[in-house]
Order: structure tokens, then sequence, then C-alpha cells
């Protein structure tokens, strides 16, 4: 890296903190239901609860159907382990935690843009990731939350450069075996995902799956034996929980429990074949659609019950399904302001996704100039993990729950390409302005 693209990427990374930590100060000291938020209020008080000595209870009846002072699963335990861990050192103080982590997500953010638009076509590009991951409305606006969405999506972003980097080095894949080092690092970043947001362990097999075939058709050796100690990583972060969830429930539960919850509410007959993102008054609420003969069942127990409902629901009416699936796309991919929403979810969504959606769509396409021409070759570059991450993860959430902020892992792929987008627009500009001059008589 030159001192130029040096001193460009520093200024990234300090205006990228600074907006996110004017985000913190403006939530301040309390948690309250802004709109897409509601789920700091869950961890607000699950960490409290556990800093008081309580474990993982609620004081009351929460959220979905958790009785008082009964185990809970729901809820991303290493995130609650974070939040306690900084009332235990603070206080029970929000700002403290939303501080903390606005500058921890305020620099790796935007750094690990930068690395990945680097890798995967050249620094301009990388750049320009970084200041457009600062500016995104919806990254300041979650950055500053008591939710996983902030270091999930750091996360992810360190898992797809980690994979890029072990795929296109040679000398660590001599004989088969990465280095020992590289594939604990790349199980831990992918452990993380995975301990934040168990949906990501869905997106596990494809990680490994590309890093295997790109080792394989550029015959460096076999990715096995790294790939297998990197599984062996990610499935020693989950045993402790997956043994903690037994003593408390009696049953199996991998890591967290919902979803069955958000598989049964998202496929209900009560949709038809049109999807709701929030299940308005008329229809209900989410508890009532719940059997009362099964609202006795514990935590466990239930989300277990809800998914093989939900799945029942699919198997009954598969064309259902498919139409129900098919009409999460607008509310997945919404872009415009409605007037169901408040001022802060328009302003957010108009002045992230909306604003950048033309360049994102622009750099994606323009960016298949850059990738290989065979088949062979491009399912081996990073340009196609990139479009793997997309398709393969939106496509699990159009098939289960869709939601704006479940998005946002994409777009954080997407702002990459809307650098890339943003420097061919560049580029074309500067070759159009020289050629008018070097036309006679303009």
């Amino acid at each position: 890296m030159n001192k130029k693209t040096q001193r460009l990427l520093i200024g990234a990374l300090a205006l990228s903190v600074l907006l996110r930590l004017l985000a913190a100060i403006y939530l301040g000291d309390k948690v309250e239901n802004l709109p897409g938020t509601y789920d700091q209020i869950s961890y607000h008080a699950l960490a409290t609860r556990l800093v008081g000595g309580y474990g993982f209870t609620f004081g009351e009846a929460w959220w979905p159907f958790t009785q008082a002072n009964a185990p809970t699963a729901h809820w991303s335990f290493l995130y609650t382990f974070f939040l306690a861990g900084v009332y235990r050192l603070f206080g029970i103080h929000p700002l403290a935690a939303r501080l903390i982590q606005a500058l921890l997500v305020g620099i790796l953010q935007p750094y690990l843009a930068y690395r990945l638009g680097r890798q995967v076509f050249n620094p301009r590009v990388g750049l320009l990731a970084a200041v457009f991951t600062a500016l995104y409305a919806y990254f300041i606006y979650y950055s500053a939350t008591l939710m996983t969405e902030p270091f999930y999506i750091t996360a992810i972003l360190g898992g797809l450069s980690l994979a890029i980097e072990w795929a296109g080095d040679e000398k660590s894949s001599r004989r088969g075996a990465p280095g020992v080092l590289r594939a604990i690092v790349f199980g831990l970043m992918l452990g993380i995902a995975v301990l934040l947001r168990q949906l990501f362990l869905l997106m596990v097999p494809f990680f490994f799956l590309w890093i295997w075939w790109a080792k394989r058709s550029q015959r460096q050796g076999s990715a096995i034996p790294g790939l297998a100690s990197a599984g062996l990583v990610i499935m020693l972060m989950i045993l402790p929980f997956t043994s903690y969830n037994y003593n408390r429930f009696g049953r199996f539960v991998l890591l967290n429990t919902n979803a069955g919850y958000a598989f049964y509410w998202a496929n209900h007959p009560i949709y038809g074949t049109r999807f709701i993102p929030i299940l308005p008054e008329e229809l209900g609420s989410y508890q009532s659609l719940v059997p009362k003969e099964l609202r006795n069942l514990d935590e466990a127990a239930l989300d277990q019950e809800l998914l093989r409902l939900g799945l029942g629901f699919v198997t009954a009416d598969p064309g259902r399904y498919l139409l129900l699936s098919l009409s999460r796309i607008p509310a997945y991919f919404m872009f415009w302001p409605s007037p169901e929403s408040g001022l802060i979810s328009n302003i957010s969504r108009v002045g992230s996704f909306g604003l950048f959606l033309p360049v994102m769509l622009y750099g994606l396409w323009r960016s298949f100039s850059s990738a290989p021409r065979t088949l062979k070759k491009l399912l081996a570059s990073p340009h196609f993990l990139l479009y793997l991450f997309g398709v393969v993860y939106t496509g699990i959430h159009l098939l289960s729950w869709a939601l704006i902020r479940y998005r946002l892992p994409v777009d954080a792929i997407l702002v990459i390409f809307a650098g890339v987008g943003v420097e061919r627009l560049y580029e074309s500009l500067v070759g159009w302005g020289k050629s008018r001059i070097l036309q006679p008589g303009v």
C-alpha cells in the first residue's frame, strides 16, 4: 500500500468512526424500541439479568414464549456475553456498549471492505468500498444498536477476505495443507458469525466448497486437511452451548431456539401467497398464531414443534410456498420510502440502499468483464465467491423470513460492487472527455 492510498484509507476509517460515534451518542444511554431495533431491548434485558447472576433468563414473560425465570436460548449467547461484559466493567450503561461497538465496527467494517475490494478488483475499488461503507446510512444506524448486526456483518466480511486469501496463497498450500494458524483463524471468524446468528451455519458449506474447488482447480494441493481443522474449530465453538442447552432443556438444541419460530410464522397459511414483513393488528399477533395446545411447552420444545409444523405448511402446498417466497422479494429489496415507516426508517432506507443501488447494479454488471471467461476458472475466482454469497444468502431469506435488516450482509458486498461501478463510470467519463478534447474543432 503506497502512502497516498494509506492516507485515504485512514481518512475513510476516521470518517467511519466519527459518524458511528455520533450515532451512538444520539441513541444515548437508554434502550428504546426504535424502528427495526426491537431486539436490542431483549439483549439489554438479558445482559442485565446475566450481570445480576440470573443466567440466561428473563425476569418476566418474554418474547416469543419464554416464561419468567425459564431458560432461554433464543438470543445470541456471544453477543449477550459481550454486552454483559461491558456492563460489568462500566455499569449498566448502554452508551458504553454503543461507543465501544461503534469504534470497533467503525474501523473494521470499512477496512475489510477495502481489503475485499483490493483482493477481488484493485486498490481504487477497495478505497471506494471503504468510503461507501463509512457513509452507508444503514451501517451507521445499526452500528450503534445493541444487536448482532454490526459484529455479524464484520465477521462475514472477515471470513470472505480470509477465504480469498487462503485460496490464492500457493505457498501455504504445498503438500495439501495450509498453515495451521490460517485454518484456525478462518474457523474462528466463521464461528463468530455462527455464534452471532446460527443461520450462518447454512453458509459455511458454501465457503468450504468454494475453497476446496479453488485449490483443486489451481492444482495447489488438497484443501481438505485445512478445512477439516477450520470445521473442528467451529464445532468446538458451538459445543459448549449445545451442552449447556441440553443441561437446561433436557433435549438436543444445537445453538439457538429461533429457527422454528421464524420458519413457522414466515410460512403460516394466514399470509396466503403474499408475505407481510410485520404482521398487522387486523391479522392478530404472532403469539395468537401458535396453537393453544403447544403454548405450555418450554422454549426449545416449542421451537422444534413449530419447525415441524412450518415444514408441514411447505409439503402440504408447495405451490403456495413458492408464490409466498417470491412475494418476499419486494420486502427484502425495498429501497423506496413508505408512509407506513417512520422518518428514521425512510431516511436510512433511501439514504443507503436507494442511493447506492444504481451504481451497485452497474458495478455488478461491469464486474463480469473482469471475471474469468471459462466456467472452471470463474467458479474458482474471488468474483464467484462474492456472487455465491449474495445469491445463496438472499435465497435463504426469501425461503424463510425477509426483512430489510436481514439483507444488510448482502449490502456489505454490494457496496464493493458500487466501488466497481463508480470506478468504471469515472474511467468512462475521463475517456470520453479525452476523446472530445482530441477531436478537432471541439
